[in-house]
């Protein structure tokens, strides 16, 4: 199940590593909440329709902001607290909400990315980051989607994620959270499995972080 908001226009300049507020304003509209500090089984675009200005983000013609999740309860929570305090920052606030049901899948499905793809592991104390250019990325993927499926209790026998090889405008960035450092990935991803697996992939994402605004699809 997924949330687009409608967003307002700016009144003040969104800095390039806005991420941090989304989440924050996530938790803002939950409340005390069991989901905070625990793993992530929801996801969250970035903002649509920015314009750069070279020291930051416009928005002169709104913005559009997707979150979507495994419980139907999370985004029912949000939406009420949308409705007590629909302001986000920096002068954005929703203006319509419209809920999406999840679609229908087959068995392969290729996903284009709404925010870019966190692949980490630590290894002795060292967070090692990955990119879509690494074979290894098709094991890590699996085995975190395979772990937030056994946590969601939905089987995770079969299923497979990788990312599009040969899509010749795949991206690797570094964004910062909270001036942390982060190598990313901006590439479609191909599941296969089952179609409740890639379901359960469409509303929580993909790869790491996908709580603190990674990995969100399409």
């Amino acid at each position: 199940m997924r949330l687009r908001l409608k967003l307002s226009r700016n009144k003040q300049l969104v800095p390039f590593n806005y991420q941090p507020q989304l989440a924050g304003t996530i938790h803002k509209w939950l409340g005390q909440n069991e989901w905070h500090g625990s793993t992530a089984l929801y996801s969250f675009s970035w903002l649509q329709r920015g314009e750069s200005t070279g020291k930051g983000l416009s928005f002169p013609y709104g913005a559009y902001w997707e979150i979507s999740a495994f419980e139907a309860i999370f985004l029912k929570r949000l939406i009420q607290g949308i409705r007590q305090d629909p302001n986000l920052a920096f002068g954005l606030r929703v203006t319509d909400i419209t809920i999406q049901e999840t679609p229908d899948f087959s068995n392969k499905e290729t996903l284009f990315v709404t925010s870019p793809v966190l692949v980490k592991r630590t290894v002795e104390d060292k967070d090692i980051h990955y990119s879509h250019k690494d074979p290894v990325c098709e094991v890590l993927l699996t085995e975190t989607l395979q772990r937030k499926l056994q946590i969601a209790g939905v089987t995770a026998e079969g299923v497979k994620v990788s990312f599009l090889s040969d899509y010749s405008a795949a991206q690797t960035k570094i964004i910062y959270y909270n001036k942390i450092g982060n190598r990313v990935s901006i590439c479609p991803v191909v599941i296969e499995g089952t179609p409740e697996q890639i379901a359960f992939a469409w509303e929580v994402g993909v790869g790491n972080s996908t709580g603190i605004g990674f990995g969100a699809l399409k």
